[in-house]
């Protein structure tokens, strides 16, 4: 069995479902700490992180990962056990096979083999992981981050091994995502008897004009790296449950994916006056998730990353900064240039989530090729 599919495996074995790391990363600490990283390993709250680093020099260059993964969901709906790893059929199945627990275990061989071959590497190579990153991600990278500000730890390039591609390991790497502001929308009215709408004020009549304003606004045109910004309502709530009620308030979710044409302040602006505009009384409480972000076009990283997948995949990728978020929005305020590089993300989150052998068996040859032109000396 080769070693990258060992660790996959010994890492699914773990059920390290967010928070809980369930021990992956002291198995990880250890295996790098022989090989001569330092280790450090940064609690807080009840999240585990680790940070392992070879070299004392500029640059820096980061891998970032997570080993915690999202519930099983019905555990007899799975072809196969999803904590008991499973070859079938050219893939290796279970929980975090592909999110992310493949790339963690490629990323920690193709380490363990660059400080082998040059152990005199120029800069610093060094390996971030958490294990709350697909839950609220308050105490993981984010928290991580404001620790580096204060010890004066710099990154200056990142690597994010989340699933990136879509058929097949490396035809897409992204260079970029979109920001994500979230709010909690109140609506307030006057609860009432249908009867009488006269004594009462429907907020469900009162912010629909404004609604459909909202979802007709021109928010921004994008540009070259980015669609236009979205809006979208994910969640609507009003009334008592009866049919003779007026409610006296309605909550809605609501979420803004922006591109760099866009800023946060200018979106809850806009959005606020909007609501005002139609006479709509309200409380809006805001959420920030993260800024969009960006890796120039010229940068070092986007253009190793692709050449590395052109001639060892023999693919050109897609460039994108399309999809969710990442722990990358929280590297990128670093001034890192931050790419995401990964495994096919068809199964991610899913029932039966699944990784290709073939594909996890070449990527620690990209993250290691990523490596070796990176700070080789």
């Amino acid at each position: 069995m080769s070693a990258v599919i060992d660790l996959t495996r010994e890492l699914i074995r773990r059920r390290s479902v967010t928070p809980d790391d369930a021990g992956c990363l002291p198995l990880i600490a250890e295996r790098l700490e022989r090989v001569g990283f330092r280790i450090e390993h940064l609690r807080f709250g009840e999240v585990d992180n680790l940070w392992a680093t070879h070299g004392a020099a500029e640059p820096v260059l980061a891998f970032l990962g997570h080993t915690d993964v999202v519930p099983p969901g019905p555990e007899e709906r799975w072809r196969f056990p999803p904590f008991e790893p499973t070859e079938h059929d050219g893939m290796l199945y279970g929980r975090g096979a592909a999110d992310m627990k493949g790339s963690v275990a490629a990323m920690v061989v193709a380490l363990e083999r660059f400080v082998t071959s040059h152990p005199q590497h120029s800069g610093t190579v060094g390996l971030l992981l958490t294990s709350d990153e697909e839950g609220v991600a308050l105490h993981g990278v984010r928290e991580v981050v404001e620790h580096f500000a204060r010890s004066g730890q710099r990154i200056d390039a990142c690597v994010v091994g989340e699933p990136s591609a879509k058929e097949t390991l490396g035809d897409l790497i992204r260079v970029g995502r979109r920001g994500s502001l979230s709010g909690t929308l109140t609506v307030k009215g006057v609860q009432g008897h249908v009867a009488y709408p006269d004594k009462a004020l429907n907020p469900i009549h009162r912010f629909a004009p404004a609604l459909a304003a909202l979802a007709a606004e021109r928010w921004d045109d994008g540009n070259a790296d980015f669609p236009p910004t979205s809006f979208q309502v994910s969640n609507i709530h009003a009334g008592t449950g009866a049919n003779n009620v007026i409610p006296g308030e309605l909550v809605a979710l609501i979420n803004f994916r922006f591109s760099t044409a866009s800023t946060a302040d200018g979106l809850r602006g806009r959005t606020e006056a909007i609501l005002r505009a139609h006479d709509v009384a309200f409380d809006l409480d805001w959420h920030l998730s993260g800024h969009p972000f960006l890796a120039p076009p010229g940068g070092r990283l986007r253009r190793i990353t692709a050449e590395v997948c052109r001639e060892l995949c023999g693919i050109d990728p897609e460039e994108s900064t399309g999809g969710g978020t990442s722990d990358g929005r929280f590297i990128a305020p670093m001034g890192a240039e931050v790419i995401e590089l990964g495994p096919v993300n068809a199964t991610i989150h899913k029932v039966d989530e699944c990784v290709s052998l073939a594909d996890l068996e070449r990527l620690p040859d990209l993250y290691e090729a990523i490596c070796d032109r990176m700070l080789r000396q």
